[in-house]
């Protein structure tokens, strides 16, 4: 079946050879865009949706997301309002927990979280492990995941479990070994929490290269709670993402530029620890690319809104709101090494949303409104 969507007001593309074009049409057919054009000049459809001058972007693309977990950190979230800081500590509560769920009740908290995800916007999501850390914890996360997105991501590397405590070499050893060969069936890429506190640079070296060899792409957690070697190692090794990028030295800005490393921004997780926001400005100053993204995790940042981190780009992060929108939809893919999503055309995924707003412009301007009127995934409206 194919879907002609026409009356578009603005459609943002991210095609470099269209641009943004105005009273507008598209044609879905299948799963893929089939026709872009003027209104005026759109061919039949088997179907026909009109959004009555309404604007179209891309579905937003969230590359790095947490949503495989169980139980509950809102009070660990009260303390930090109160003036605790954020350490990363919380992680073990939540590992404990995930170990004790059964597979129905991670499954249902999966789907409930990408239910939320769609609704917001987001079509295409990468889900991580790291609540499990143990072999068959970290297989299960993966192999639920799975389930329901091909974005997964193996962060058996989140932080040193209990029972390793003292001896985090060994865990990085069972890390890189017996857990990395049992999950890669079920993962595409491999992070690492390169920070103080979880694993250095070496650790992170170690691991990193050891899933490159078993054919994983590579990201990295990396200069969130402080300066570190993660945004150097990232480019080193070649990653697609490194996340995070909160303190970064003039070297670490000149590396991934002239680097095609992402560095993805979790603006949610700044907001919920009350930590200084990454400065996106100098980064597109200095010609990276960057991705926004949810960092969805019951600790540091329990939100699934695309939407919220674009305003939170824009109001504290000096992102203008089509830098924003772009980070949120073709800079994920690009963190995901994608070029069928975060872009509209012909022969890219139908994956599209439609905003009760006449302009993108209103996903900064009215924060906190929900401005998402329908999601087309795969040509299907959610």
């Amino acid at each position: 079946m194919s879907l002609l969507v026409t009356g578009i007001g603005e459609l943002v593309t991210n095609d470099p050879a269209t641009g943004t074009l105005h009273d507008a049409a598209l044609v879905a057919d299948g799963e893929r865009i089939a026709w872009i054009g003027p209104a005026a000049q759109a061919p039949a459809a088997d179907d026909r949706l009109d959004v009555q001058g309404r604007a179209v972007i891309p579905g937003f693309v969230d590359s790095h997301a947490h949503p495989v977990f169980a139980g509950d950190r809102a009070a660990e979230f009260a303390a930090r309002m109160a003036g605790e800081p954020y350490t990363g500590g919380g992680i073990r509560t939540t590992v404990a927990a995930t170990r004790a769920a059964g597979d129905d009740d991670l499954r249902s908290g999966i789907r409930r979280l990408l239910t939320e995800m769609r609704r917001q916007g987001t079509t295409t999501v990468e889900m991580k492990s790291g609540y499990g850390l143990t072999v068959a914890d970290e297989v299960r996360s993966l192999r639920l995941a799975a389930e329901v997105t091909p974005e997964t991501t193996f962060l058996g590397a989140h932080v040193v479990p209990a029972e390793y405590a003292g001896r985090p070499d060994d865990y990085v050893a069972l890390v890189s070994g017996p857990m990395l060969e049992a999950v890669t069936p079920y993962a595409r890429w491999v992070d690492v929490f390169c920070e103080r506190g979880a694993f250095d640079g070496d650790q992170a070296r170690a691991i990193l290269t050891a899933g490159a060899k078993a054919g994983l792409g590579l990201r990295i957690h990396a200069n969130q709670l402080g300066a570190g070697p993660g945004v150097r190692l990232a480019v080193e090794l070649g990653a697609a993402s490194a996340d995070h990028c909160t303190h970064l030295s003039d070297a670490d800005v000149d590396a991934l530029a002239g680097s095609d490393t992402v560095a993805t921004l979790l603006p949610g997780a700044e907001f919920s620890t009350r930590s200084p926001y990454p400065d996106a400005r100098r980064l597109l100053d200095a010609g990276v690319t960057v991705a926004l993204a949810t960092d969805c995790n019951p600790g540091s940042s329990y939100t699934t809104s695309m939407p919220f981190c674009i305003a939170l780009a824009v109001r504290d992060m000096r992102m203008t709101p089509a830098e924003a929108v772009w980070a949120a939809t073709a800079g994920g893919a690009r963190a995901l090494r994608r070029d069928d999503v975060g872009v509209l055309r012909v022969g890219a995924r139908a994956d599209l949303v439609v905003l009760d707003a006449p302009s993108h412009l209103h996903l900064a301007y009215r924060p906190g409104v929900p401005l998402i009127s329908t999601v087309l995934h795969d040509g299907v409206p959610q």
